[in-house]
């Protein structure tokens, strides 16, 4: 088990798809710079388990968010070496694009000002390159989440990037005829914060969100916005986290505020097929990358660390944890598994992330 000190508070963990770069991964931070001390703003530092302030509009102008992408390689021993720092604004969220293994691997990263770059990994240099920048929204909007429409089927180019904003819209961004992401639709589509938007990766006509409204919704992409595909209204707390299976056709994963996860058949997307307890409010939810672990399933429970399940796709499916990992001691954000071969145990290498303590550490599930 390897430590890290991220130094600023650490939310967001993903390793690179591409063969190429496998040892590759990144850490996305998120720093509150503090207030006058004269002002009496209640001042949340993150996204605080389901009870998130987003400051108040009067003070919204002495609120600044820092943030840094650490690029991070993992050793052949499964040491952890930081081998670039970027400079943004906070970052919440952070998505490689799968292409095919001739294109260079892509970085997106949503921020807290209402931006979504886009990072070259230049294998030769082993460094990330800034090569475009989109805004989404003005700078008092926060980018929450973003996905890539290509995890199932990798492309030469850029898929359509999807992204969630704090200001309750969705947004979809495609390449353009010179490969640069333009807005192509934006969209009001929840009362309060959407803290999660995902494609169905096996229908990418299909966008997923949910938010603190306590609702899950559907979009088809090519309709008009006026109103979703379906709404799922049955979740006691904010939906924070769904990812679409990508090895098994009509799955996704969903995670709220609650200590539950659900997964769905997507074609009856309003009654889960098991819902399965993390101990703690769910922040991400990992598919494991190999087919040959369809069922295992990584989450970040919030306050109570992180597991690995599995959702066992029978003809009824089953939940259990079959690990746990509890040496973080704050708020457990981000987690990821790698997309290398397993060890010679058959476990894979898996990082997380906490908040408050500001630690990364490598492990295996």
């Amino acid at each position: 088990m390897i430590a890290l000190d991220t130094v600023w508070p650490a939310d967001s963990i993903e390793f690179c798809p591409h063969e190429s770069a496998s040892d590759i991964f990144v850490c996305g931070t998120y720093r509150l710079e503090q207030p006058p001390a004269d002002s009496d703003a209640q001042v949340h530092t993150a996204l605080h388990g389901g009870q998130v302030d987003f400051e108040p509009t009067t003070r919204k102008q002495s609120q600044v968010r820092r943030g840094k992408c650490l690029v991070l390689q993992a050793t052949e021993d499964r040491g952890v070496s930081q081998i670039q720092e970027i400079s943004l604004p906070a970052v919440l969220d952070q998505k490689w694009c799968h292409t095919s293994q001739t294109a260079s691997p892509v970085l997106g990263i949503a921020d807290s000002e209402g931006n979504v770059t886009l990072h070259e990994w230049h294998r030769e240099e082993r460094r990330l390159k800034a090569f475009q920048s989109v805004s989404c929204a003005p700078s008092d909007v926060l980018c929450l989440s973003l996905d890539w429409s290509t995890r199932r089927y990798p492309t030469n180019n850029h898929g359509s990037l999807v992204v969630s904003l704090s200001n309750g819209s969705l947004c979809v961004l495609d390449p353009d005829s010179t490969g640069n992401l333009t807005i192509i639709n934006r969209w009001h589509a929840h009362d309060y914060e959407p803290w999660i938007a995902a494609w169905n990766y096996w229908d990418t006509s299909i966008v997923y969100s949910g938010g603190d409204d306590l609702t899950m919704k559907g979009w088809d992409v090519r309709q008009n916005f006026s109103q979703p595909i379906f709404i799922n209204k049955r979740f006691n707390a904010g939906v924070t986290t769904i990812q679409s299976h990508p090895n098994v056709e009509y799955l996704i994963a969903v995670g709220s505020y609650d200590n539950d996860v659900c997964i769905f058949d997507t074609r009856k997307p309003l009654v889960p097929l098991v819902q399965g307890d993390v101990g703690g409010g769910a922040w991400r939810v990992k598919w494991h990358p190999s087919p040959s672990r369809k069922e295992d399933l990584l989450v970040a429970s919030m306050h109570d660390g992180f597991k690995v399940a599995k959702a066992y796709h029978g003809e009824d499916v089953t939940w259990e944890v079959v690990k746990r990992f509890d040496e973080h001691k704050s708020l457990a954000y981000g987690a990821d598994w790698s997309f290398a071969p397993p060890s010679v145990d058959g476990e894979t290498l898996v990082a997380s992330c906490s908040f408050y303590d500001h630690t990364l550490h490598l492990w295996s599930g």
